[in-house]
């Protein structure tokens, strides 16, 4: 029978010259690339925030590292991010052989980091610029909801809050009006002013404050009412108040969140549509790398437009040459803003697809089959009779946009053998044009139907859709771990960046070994030059010979 033979182990036996546990890690693992990458950001604004004196504190570059590697790795507790800096080798090294306690974590996490990640996540965006990796002149955009973390079940609605703020009003107003026909009564002097219909909480301190002061002995049933107003009706008035300035422009807010709005989410345990506290998560992807992000409270995507592009554009100091979207932001005023912007739109409308199917094509009752004659202003109806401009009207969204529309109705549709298929409303048939949607619509449907508005459309759902079931689904991240509108974003920025990093990594893995590792070296000295050719002020000529170096790699997406 053979010898068995085994290896020794010496892991528990002194050496005299210890071995550095850190060259156990590749020269291509993604720590290294992180590490390379926060080196070379500006973080002087965080810098700023450290007063000095007392103990020493952890240097804000290496609990950045720390997080991005984290959020790289799916780990997102400050516990388990300690743990692992004491436990695992790539946090070691990553944090310098650093050990921050979870609180320590925390606190930076949610006290210094949160006004600095916009910054930092643009940084890195640009940073993949200089790589080829993303060029900023296309946007992907697309929503998703995201779960808030609080109760579901402890909700305020607008409607609720207003309905019982009119009736406590008008008790109120009651109230104080019996108190004056008493007075009046007693013949007790005091000054009768006409109290507005919709009283607030000031006024009514203002006039039990000037009753109480007439009254300095009122009568038992006149300072029990005094008394309920007071006590009782004040305070559920400061908070009906309280609650609609916490609602704004929303219809809802939860209890433990008052940030989080209740919106329809596709899917729960019961796999059926349920209200949940929310928020309307918007990113613009290019090569299925996060470019921009923001965090909105409305459920509907098409208000949230206009301010993602403005925030791209105060990220960047610039707006991109396209935008491609779906049909939830086709709208008058999205199309107007991004022809203001000069931007190519490629934003799908309601009923697109359908328009394009013949049972909409072939049905002569629809308005836009209808027959107009732009000279004279008036449609032609199926029969052949002509519907005149009957007037002009307006319609405002949600958010205060007006649009303009026109109205157009037939003289004679009584006996008509077409009626019953044409409309089913009393009278004659009348009809609400919006010409100047109608114009964008085209021009709209002209670009999508394009060679380029096709090759748009094909690639839209696996830009943004691809990015969002990578977080919510392989990520599991579907529930914000954090309450309040600045730390939802801070904690979404950090998933964006960490899919950043996972992609690019993705990216060089699709080549060989040698490769990928002769790419990850490159672009360890790609983040090592730029921070010593900002000096030189020769960034741009040196950084576009690193970037062809990078295209010669094929790490480019």
């Amino acid at each position: 029978m053979a010898k068995v033979v085994f290896k020794n182990q010496t892991g528990n036996c002194p050496e005299l010259f210890p071995v550095n546990i850190f060259d156990k890690i590749p020269e291509n693992h993604p720590v290294r690339l992180v590490d390379s990458v926060v080196n070379s950001l500006d973080i002087s604004d965080i810098l700023k925030k450290y007063k000095g004196g007392g103990t020493s504190a952890y240097h804000p570059r290496m609990m950045i590292k720390v997080l991005f590697y984290s959020y790289l790795s799916n780990v997102y507790s400050c516990r388990k991010i300690a743990k692992a800096l004491n436990e695992n080798i790539h946090f070691m090294f990553i944090s310098g052989n650093s050990t921050p306690d979870f609180r320590t974590i925390n606190d930076f996490r949610g006290k210094i980091l949160k006004d600095s990640i916009k910054t930092l996540f643009a940084e890195v965006v640009k940073m993949l610029v200089e790589m080829g990796y993303v060029s900023l002149d296309v946007q992907y955009i697309d929503g998703t909801k995201i779960e808030a973390k609080s109760n579901k079940y402890t909700f305020v609605w607008r409607g609720s809050v207003e309905k019982y703020k009119d009736k406590l009003e008008t008790k109120i107003n009651s109230i104080l009006s019996d108190i004056e026909q008493s007075i009046m009564s007693d013949n007790q002097e005091v000054n009768k002013e006409e109290l507005p219909k919709n009283i607030n909480s000031e006024e009514l301190k203002k006039r039990l404050a000037v009753l109480n002061k007439k009254l300095k002995e009122p009568p038992k049933k006149v300072a029990k009412e005094l008394q309920k107003l007071q006590k009782e009706h004040l305070p559920k008035l400061e908070k009906y108040e309280r609650d609609l300035e916490l609602l704004g422009d929303r219809n809802s807010y939860s209890k433990t969140d008052p940030d989080a709005t209740f919106m329809r989410m596709k899917e729960d345990h019961m796999k059926n549509g349920q209200l949940k506290p929310a928020y309307n998560t918007q990113i613009s992807t290019e090569n299925q790398f996060i470019t921009h992000a923001t965090i909105h409270q409305t459920p509907g995507d098409t208000t949230t437009l206009k301010p993602h592009l403005t925030s791209f554009e105060d990220s960047y100091n610039k707006q991109s040459k396209e935008v491609i979207a779906d049909a939830g932001y086709g709208s008058e005023e999205n199309y107007e803003i991004l022809e203001k912007k000069e931007v190519e739109a490629y934003v799908k409308y309601n009923y697109f697809h359908k328009e394009q199917k013949r049972k909409m094509k072939n049905n002569p009752f629809l308005v836009q089959n209808l027959f107009y004659n732009a000279e004279q202003d008036f449609y032609v109806c199926p029969m052949g009779q002509p519907m005149e401009n009957v007037g002009q009207g307006k319609r405002k969204s949600s958010n205060g946009y007006e649009s303009q529309v026109t109205y157009y109705q037939a003289k004679r549709c009584e006996g008509c053998p077409l009626r019953g298929m044409c409309h089913k409303a009393k009278g004659n048939r009348l009809i609400e044009v919006n010409h100047k949607l109608n114009f964008l619509k085209q021009k709209a449907k002209e670009k999508l139907m394009s060679k380029k508005g096709l090759e748009h459309r094909s690639k839209r759902p696996i830009e943004p859709e691809a990015v969002f079931g990578q977080l919510k689904s392989n990520n599991k991240f579907s529930r914000f771990t954090f309450i309040g509108l600045d730390k939802v974003e801070l904690e979404f920025l950090l998933m964006a960046i960490g899919h950043n990093f996972r992609k690019m990594i993705a990216t060089i893995a699709l080549f060989e070994p040698k490769t990928a590792k002769k790419s990850l070296l490159t672009i360890k000295n790609y983040t090592n030059n730029i921070v010593s050719l900002a000096s030189e002020k020769k960034t741009h000529e040196k950084c576009l010979i690193i970037r062809m170096e990078c295209k010669n790699l094929k790490i480019a997406a």
